[in-house]
């Protein structure tokens, strides 16, 4: 039986992160050009998710969670408090796309970020599906380290909200598991 059968799907938008201990709880996100890092401790049974939408920021707005280093710090942090080993530590990273021809690679950007604030912080990654062209559905059990993703097959939308950075990322859409990749 799926991790992802019978469980609670808790939206993470844009800016935001959660962290939970609980076994039927299931984190979920539509990504474009942002990141989601997917951090556990499967050994403690905990773990989160975030979901930022630019690398770096200006000083003035660096304590922002739509920002990298912030988004990071909070995810680690609130898995931390609840329990997890820092040495137990796992991660997975997903998005990262480049979501237009006529615009700077932010994806790219983000994707890079991510995986040397990991590798620095001695975090290993599991797993990552960054880059491409296309948005992405991603579903993570934090208990387990469970992730899937299924590609967004109209992502125009996702893109004009990504790039006006100032709305979240809407609540997907019901989807079936048809299409989806299963990554352990």
């Amino acid at each position: 039986m799926s991790v992802f059968a019978n469980s609670s799907t808790v939206t993470v938008l844009q800016g935001e992160y959660r962290v939970s201990t609980s076994p039927t709880v299931v984190f979920s996100t539509v990504l474009g050009s942002c990141i989601a890092a997917c951090i556990y401790d499967d050994q403690v049974g905990v773990g989160g998710m975030n979901h930022f939408l630019l690398a770096s920021s200006t000083a003035s707005d660096s304590v922002n969670a739509r920002y990298g280093v912030h988004a990071m710090e909070l995810l680690i942090n609130g898995i931390m408090k609840k329990g997890a080993r820092r040495e137990n530590l796992k991660a997975k990273v997903f998005g990262g796309a480049k979501m237009s021809a006529n615009l700077s690679d932010i994806g790219a950007s983000n994707a890079d970020f991510v995986q040397r604030f990991l590798r620095d912080e001695g975090i290993p990654v599991i797993s990552s599906s960054v880059g491409g062209t296309s948005a992405r559905r991603v579903r993570f059990h934090p208990t387990t380290g469970a992730a899937q993703q299924t590609q967004v097959k109209d992502d125009r939308r996702l893109g004009e909200i990504e790039r006006a950075a100032a709305k979240p990322v809407p609540p997907p859409q019901q989807a079936t598991d048809a299409g989806a990749v299963t990554l352990f």
